[in-house]
């Protein structure tokens, strides 16, 4: 079964979100085919920052306030099994209606266009998807808004640098997850059945380009 999330945190950055769902930040080609990622908006929700954690967590708030993050589409139910794991108890996941957004060119935009201001897009159709809803209470949470470029300039490396294989921030317990069970992910892993074969008929079709 094929899903579409929205993503509004860490897992905006591709690096962090292939980390999770292939246990490799920068995973083949092949494997990064398999998923489309776009901008987005999520309307009726709030994005703040968790205390004391790089991450942040949206909460349902009023039409007037907006989220805006990216829309993944082509996950697999393995893939929702690991995000699942990733979030925690802190989170619920359910469905939502998120809007795609167009450079005001109309051109859509590049992952490299993330950091754009919103009033540089415009919306586009409606997506049916699913995002992870903050479930552990207000308390936790400071007023201030999460800050993507300011995640990216400061703590990324923390996430999907070289200092992310020594720090745990939720990777081990899907790693942990996965090696207790024989390849969740459909083979979609990094060292997964499916990633094996695309990788041997990339390499066959560079041995023997068409003419």
């Amino acid at each position: 079964m094929s899903h579409t999330a929205f993503f509004y945190g860490t897992l905006m950055a591709p690096p962090v979100l292939h980390r999770v769902i292939w246990g490799n930040t920068s995973p083949p080609q092949a494997l990064r085919d398999l998923i489309h990622i776009r901008p987005a908006i999520l309307h009726g929700f709030q994005r703040h920052k968790v205390k004391h954690a790089d991450y942040p967590a949206i909460i349902p708030a009023h039409d007037s306030f907006s989220v805006r993050g990216t829309l993944v589409t082509g996950l697999t139910d393995g893939d929702i099994w690991r995000l699942d794991i990733f979030e925690g108890y802190e989170y619920k996941r359910r469905k939502v209606t998120a809007k795609l957004l167009k450079q005001t060119n109309g051109k859509e935009e590049g992952m490299g266009d993330l950091l754009q201001k919103e009033e540089d897009n415009s919306e586009g159709e409606d997506m049916e998807a699913e995002v992870y809803v903050w479930v552990a209470g207000i308390k936790r949470l400071e007023l201030e808004e999460w800050d993507f470029s300011e995640f990216v300039q400061e703590k990324m490396h923390r996430w999907a640098g070289r200092e992310a294989e020594k720090a745990d921030e939720g990777f081990k317990d899907v790693d942990d997850a996965v090696a207790a069970l024989e390849d969740p992910t459909g083979g979609r892993g990094a060292s997964g059945s499916i990633t094996k074969e695309l990788e041997q008929t990339n390499s066959s079709e560079s041995c023997h380009p068409s003419r």
